[in-house]
């Protein structure tokens, strides 16, 4: 009896033509929603550095619109070199790559705020730090190097200031905290902001800090706000997160003790982005990219190394929810 085995081989490790078709199949469908999605809007926000980079990129322009496209394909090579670098998926795969511009792709929110990803390059850029962190305690150049970056990327996102902590744990996740990385990082958090203020007041002789730090909470979360084909697609989307997360659980004991800390520390990452995009509903499409970057990881790590029918099917279905997502929203415009 013939074993019919699915297989997604040919997306783990595809050639370079296969690669570049999948690449362009997702920015199809970066354009269908683009320009099928004229509905979504950007909330106007007090930040003076959003403000100011809305006023050069004016959102539902094509040059925002192609700006978007190119920070896109410059995070997707990010995402290849930090999987590379620091073996976050012990085999070779394309699949981070592949899901990650997917996402973006899908998610028409993401291609008017350019504000969110630039953050998203300085936040990789930060992750590359981090994860030098590991096993030195006296590592406070990498320290107040990822801490500075996580600041930086605040100043476009105001919430992402209250991942330091989560960094904090994340130096002991790495097996890195100290008193030296502690002041390092505290120290790399402030200098930003002590730079903004003093530009701020070197050009317009007066402090302003709620211009440049504004931020909204919503603590009345309600889930009704979503529609139909939205609330489906997140429960589908948690569902398949929760599948992939058992599986990556299940074959830990086959990787590294450093790749386990650091897809820990992506999965607590994860955890705090989501709970800050409930708690500031109004800049949830801002936490897009970023949720689309650890999304892509933790789901990317069973998808390629656990290759039996169960996750390939899981694997289409993931595929085939993203692509049905997007033609019932471009039908029902």
């Amino acid at each position: 009896m013939q074993n019919n085995k699915v297989s997604i081989k040919n997306f783990i490790t595809p050639g370079i033509p296969l690669a570049i078709l999948l690449v362009m199949s997702c920015f199809a469908l970066w354009v269908i929603t683009y320009f099928g999605g004229h509905f979504v809007t950007v909330s106007m926000q007090n930040n003076s550095v959003v403000v100011f980079l809305q006023s050069i990129l004016i959102p539902n322009t094509i040059l925002s619109g192609l700006t978007a496209i190119s920070f896109t394909l410059l995070n997707a090579f990010l995402v290849a070199q930090l999987n590379n670098r620091f073996t976050l998926i012990r085999s070779r795969t394309f699949l981070p790559i592949f899901i990650f511009v997917l996402l973006l792709g899908v998610w028409n929110e993401t291609h008017l705020v350019n504000g969110s990803h630039l953050a998203l390059t300085i936040f990789i850029i930060a992750l590359f730090f981090t994860f030098n962190m590991f096993h030195n305690r006296n590592a406070s150049e990498e320290a107040f190097m990822g801490s500075f970056l996580i600041s930086v990327s605040s100043l476009f996102i105001n919430p992402l200031i209250f991942l330091i902590p989560v960094f904090w744990i994340g130096f002991i996740m790495l097996q890195s905290f100290s008193l030296r990385t502690l002041i390092a990082s505290l120290l790399g958090t402030v200098t930003p902001w002590i730079l903004t203020f003093s530009g701020q007041y070197l050009i317009y002789s007066k402090i302003d800090f709620a211009s440049v730090f504004s931020i909204q909470m919503n603590l009345d979360f309600n889930l009704y706000t979503f529609t139909l084909v939205n609330s489906i697609y997140i429960a589908s989307m948690a569902i398949i997160l929760i599948i992939c997360l058992a599986g990556m659980f299940s074959n830990y004991s086959r990787d590294a003790i450093h790749t386990r800390n650091k897809l820990n520390f992506i999965f607590l990452l994860l955890i705090a982005i989501l709970i800050l995009s409930i708690i500031f509903e109004n800049q949830f499409s801002s936490f897009l990219p970023i949720i689309a970057l650890l999304f892509s990881f933790l789901i990317s790590h069973p998808f390629t190394l656990k290759q039996n029918n169960f996750f390939s099917i899981v694997f289409i279905i993931f595929c085939v929810l993203n692509i049905s997502f997007v033609l019932i929203k471009f039908i029902n415009i």
